[in-house]
């Protein structure tokens, strides 16, 4: 059995590569996707989606063919064989991976319920969500059906979180959003998820330096208190430390404790003197 893991290698002039997949079990979609680009790249893809009533060169149908026989494993390329036209042999093969055509429809509904219900979780990001609806939208091609630029482009607006409601409503208020490709909504919305990002980080940069401030000052505090009692109950505590670090709580200077302040002390004492001495003014 041929190497289904492998790729076909397609050279064209100039040095171009081109590469087309293997067909496994679980690649139909992204396996469709590559061969008909590949095949419209050689001017192909006429032969498997012909003009109505036009006839297919004979060349170009068996080139098709031997491109795209050559990218299928062993078991399906010997089902699709007996099909003279490339056409058929494409057919073929959707049908296999995709079913007829109520059960494509079937799969077209689930698709549409699967995109009205995609919300974007708040710890996502504007790139998850294009994941998403881009993924849908491939699943729609794969079954021969596509969806419009605005259903896609509004679904993406109203599928982000609160947060990006301001550059949502501006881009309703001021877009012609029936004529704005889906990358540019995209577009928009990342920039915006930029500049929050931005924001928060400066943000947290602040309360960071706040609460290392609070922090500081708190142990300062602290410690001077702390000391201040090691000097009346154990004189040893205080003198080998630095006092240099610490500042009075009470004067806002460094070098010395509240309990050591002499400014401190002495508008006490004047507070002391003027109370004693107010009755004698009065």
């Amino acid at each position: 059995m041929t190497d289904s893991s492998s790729a076909l290698t397609v050279r064209e002039q100039g040095n171009v590569t081109l590469q087309i997949p293997k067909l496994t079990e679980t690649n139909y979609t992204s396996w469709s996707i590559m061969v008909e680009t590949v095949l419209r790249a050689y001017g192909l893809w006429e032969a498997i989606d012909p003009v109505t009533g036009a006839a297919v060169d004979e060349k170009k149908n068996y080139t098709t063919k031997a491109m795209v026989f050559q990218s299928l494993p062993e078991d399906i390329l010997l089902q699709v064989a007996k099909h003279k036209d490339a056409k058929d042999v494409w057919e073929s093969i959707r049908v296999r991976y995709l079913g007829a055509d109520r059960v494509q429809k079937a799969r077209l509904q689930t698709l549409r319920s699967e995109l009205e219900m995609l919300r974007m979780k708040e710890n996502e990001t504007i790139n998850d969500l294009e994941g998403k609806i881009s993924g849908i939208m491939a699943k729609f091609k794969s079954l021969g059906s596509s969806l419009d630029e605005e259903v896609v482009v509004r679904k993406l607006l109203n599928s982000a979180p609160k947060k990006y409601l301001p550059i949502v409503a501006s881009i309703e208020q001021y877009s012609e959003i029936e004529n704005m490709p889906f990358e540019e909504a995209v577009g928009r919305l990342k920039a915006y998820e930029e500049r929050l990002k931005s924001h928060d980080e400066r943000d947290e940069d602040k309360g960071q330096l706040l609460l290392t401030s609070v922090e500081q000052n708190g142990r300062g505090r602290g410690r001077g208190r702390g000391f201040g009692r090691g000097e009346k109950g154990r004189g040893r505590g205080s003198g080998r430390s630095d006092k240099s670090k610490f500042r009075c709580y009470e004067c806002g200077e460094f070098g010395h404790f509240a309990n050591e302040c002499t400014k401190w002390k002495d508008k006490e004492q004047e507070a002391n003197l003027i109370e004693e001495e107010e009755p004698t003014l009065l």
